[in-house]
């Protein structure tokens, strides 16, 4: 069943991660597990030093350099009750969202995952919601 967008919304901003898809120039979709915070039509997605990384150049951040378009993808899976399932799929552009709103954005990232209650982040990747589409047994 379609997912209308405030349901889709609702649902996406309960949920504790989903997968960022971003363009790798040569490999082509370039998927990672992301925390996130949604305030209204703009979503942030951390860069922390609290999780271990390789280095602080990522992928994902060189791809959006590239190319500013990326899909979120947040589900809900239960093996037993498939009558549960849903998705919503999250078409961003990433630019800067306005002083206010980015400060609303990182204060929610805080409030949501203990982690970041005192962890300074790295940066924070902003985006603007283009559409969002959703699903629901």
């Amino acid at each position: 069943m379609h997912l209308e967008r405030t349901d889709a919304l609702r649902r996406a901003a309960g949920a504790d991660h989903g997968v960022l898809a971003t363009l790798e120039r040569v490999r082509g979709a370039d998927l990672v597990p992301v925390c996130f915070a949604i305030v209204g039509q703009w979503i942030a997605i951390p860069i922390d030093s609290v999780k271990p990384k390789g280095s602080t150049a990522l992928g994902r951040v060189r791809n959006l350099e590239r190319d500013p378009r990326a899909t979120l993808l947040i589900e809900h899976w239960d093996r037993d009750d498939w009558s549960r399932l849903w998705w919503v799929r999250l078409s961003l552009h990433r630019t800067t969202p306005p002083d206010d709103v980015q400060a609303a954005l990182v204060q929610s990232l805080r409030d949501r995952y203990p982690q970041y209650r005192d962890a300074p982040f790295t940066d924070v990747l902003g985006f603007r919601i283009e559409h969002v589409a959703g699903w629901s047994a």
